[in-house]
């Protein structure tokens, strides 16, 4: 360690923070504005990277290098106005989790464009005009084009500062950071208003992309790399809060820094590898910002919305009729194998296997999701604990699978204990993004912990044992379990604990008043999600033979959320649904076409738009238009 080697490493940390305010600060807008979890950002930020590759390669001899580069920011400001416009204005009255899976299927479109457009191979752009060579400083040489970096962000943040406070337009974006139902209320034209800034924030978004073809290849891993940090910036700088995430890019980005500077070092005689921290610092700092400080360091407690979807319907017991239709579901289930002959490795038992596993996982998080109102962008993170704790017990301590199943689901129980203490103290987008601050946290300790988790590599070699691995034992092994995990998950949402946590989502203030314990009941529920969620990664070890970091992805935890989505938030059938129409479209359709990503999302899209209840609760309402007088029963 040296002086000249901390000053080149920060130097590298203020052109690294300049990049990451680019794409933050849209972000922040964005959100601040139109309350909008923008899940595409990144991949606006992408497409900046891919469309400045193309305008220079073709433009540059005649216009010049820079005239050419920036057009790409400017294609992505026209390209978010249109998906505003055509996607995003049609679903601003549905909850902030629908608008998150619009936005996601956005991001599925859009890589698989980039895919057909430019192929999978990483392309890299040309040097920048004028910026080629180094500087020396310090006894080191330093890219000159980094000093240019570090020069614009101040200058886009001095502009911005600039069209918010001395211009009407950023009057009106601040008033409707505030409070945007007001600024409708006073006649302003929300509409154009939310165009205007998603069209400015994706600008932002292309500038930061194309800014970088410079530095590093145009790749389609661009838009999950970037969207990540790019949230940890929005959350701890401020919603809305141009300054703030100005502030908190540079934090990240030199803590960065200064975790590759001191490299690995020693001590009380334990090697610590700092340079490790840099893929988990940034949530770090998020989940420490969000305890200590919800709103970020620069911004304001949110105002509560006047308006919103509709209202949460209350959830009703199965009737006879329904209880029957599950019996023979299940019966149909387990005679299955005898009628079609399937077996162990038949297509038909891995998918269903597949199915039943993600049914469960998708119905542990539906618990705290719909009823209990708490929204998780990091469920995986028990999942993951699930399944490596049971394939851990397997292979450190030789435990049978039948011990595996019960004390693997302990760890991830454990692991809720520990995280949902701090989440249930928030609410809302902070609730959300601690979530996936000590999910992120989570996979970065397998991710790097090589001796104990085996890393990347994960953990292998997890194989059910001789009696449940022939014939089709171990699909009747996992539909038994995978069905007694929902019926208990059902049954607790009609036992007393099931109707204290409706009660806190729907008002924890009246629950507080009549002796309801708020965070008891919600730490309580929160411990089950997790426990149920690791039950169905402990059978994902076994089904698939091992655990990889994978399992406890960003990635896994919005496939999650999806399956909820797209069965119904409100119905109790909805993540059964879901979880099969959407495990069996993601085989299907991507062993059929190279472009699944974009079939998919599509998919997601018409569901989104067509059927904003999701298939179950789409269903429920198609049944009670066709029988009009049906009358309803009192709920106990």
């Amino acid at each position: 360690m040296s002086a000249t080697g901390l000053l080149a490493q920060l130097l590298n940390g203020l052109a690294s923070a300049s990049s990451l305010f680019l794409v933050s600060v849209g972000l922040s807008l964005i959100f601040g504005v139109t309350r909008t979890i923008n899940f595409a950002h990144g991949s606006f930020y992408m497409l900046g990277a891919f469309i400045a590759y193309s305008s220079v390669e073709a433009l540059s001899p005649h216009i010049g290098f820079w005239p050419a580069l920036l057009l790409a920011p400017l294609a992505c400001g026209l390209l978010g106005a249109a998906v505003e416009m055509l996607l995003l204005r049609r679903i601003y009255q549905a909850p902030e989790l629908f608008q998150l899976l619009a936005t996601f299927a956005l991001v599925l479109v859009i890589k698989d464009a980039a895919l057909w457009l430019w192929g999978p191979e990483e392309l890299f752009g040309p040097r920048a005009a004028g910026f080629e060579g180094s500087v020396q400083i310090l006894d080191r040489r330093f890219p000159a084009y980094d000093l240019l970096l570090m020069a614009i962000g101040p200058l886009v943040l001095l502009g911005l500062t600039l069209l918010l406070t001395k211009t009407r337009f950023g009057t009106l974006v601040r008033a409707a950071t505030q409070d945007r139902e007001m600024v409708g209320a006073l006649g302003v034209n929300q509409a154009w208003l939310f165009t205007a800034v998603f069209a400015l924030g994706t600008l932002l978004a292309g500038l930061g992309g194309a800014l970088q073809l410079p530095r590093e290849p145009a790749s389609l891993e661009m838009d999950m790399l970037t969207i990540g940090a790019a949230f940890v910036v929005v959350v701890v700088g401020g919603m809305g809060s141009i300054a703030g995430a100005f502030i908190a890019a540079l934090l990240v980005a030199e803590l960065k820094a200064v975790c590759i500077w001191l490299g690995v070092q020693q001590i009380a005689g334990v090697e610590i590898s700092f340079s490790k921290l840099t893929l988990v610092v940034e949530f770090l700092v998020m989940a420490v910002v969000l305890v200590w400080r919800p709103w970020g360091l620069l911004g304001k407690p949110q105002a509560l919305a006047r308006s919103g979807g509709e209202p949460e319907q209350p959830l009703r017991p199965a009737g006879r009729g329904a209880g029957a239709a599950w019996i023979a579901l299940l019966a149909a289930l387990v005679l299955l194998p005898l009628v079609t002959g399937a077996g162990v490795g038949s297509y038909a038992a891995v998918l269903l296997t597949d199915i039943f596993i993600a049914a469960l996982f998708a119905a542990s998080l539906h618990f705290i999701l719909g009823p209990g109102g708490m929204h998780s962008f990091g469920h995986a993170a028990y999942f993951g604990l699930g399944a490596y704790g049971a394939a851990l017990l397997v292979r450190l301590l030789a435990l049978p699978m039948e011990a595996a199943l019960l004390l693997g689901p302990l760890v991830a129980a454990a692991g809720a204990l520990l995280y949902g203490w701090f989440c249930v103290r928030l609410s809302g987008v902070y609730l959300t993004m601690l979530t996936l601050a000590f999910a992120q946290i989570s996979w970065a300790i397998v991710f790097q912990w090589d001796d104990f988790t085996g890393g990347s590599n994960g953990v292998t070699g997890v194989w059910p044992p001789e009696w449940a691995s022939s014939g089709a034992v171990f699909y009747w092994v996992a539909l038994a379990v995978c069905a007694a995990g929902l019926w208990l998950l059902r049954r607790l949402l009609f036992s007393p604990l099931g109707y204290a946590l409706r009660a806190t989502r729907d008002s924890a203030l009246r629950a507080d008043a009549i002796g309801v314990d708020v965070r008891r009941v919600q730490w309580t529920a929160f411990v089950i999600a997790g426990l149920f969620g690791g039950l169905a990664g402990a059978l994902f070890a076994f089904s698939k033979g091992g655990v990889a970091p994978d399992a406890m992805s960003v990635t896994k935890s919005v496939d999650a959320l999806v399956m909820v989505l797209l069965g119904g938030v409100q119905t109790l059938a909805g993540p059964v649904a879901g979880a099969a129409v959407f495990t069996w479209l993601h085989d299907t359709v991507a062993r059929n076409t190279e472009y699944w990503r974009a079939l998919m999302g599509s998919v997601m899209l018409v569901l989104v738009l067509v059927f904003p209840q999701g298939i179950s609760g789409f269903a429920q309402a198609l049944q009670a238009r066709l029988a009009p007088g049906k009358r309803e029963e009192p709920q106990p």
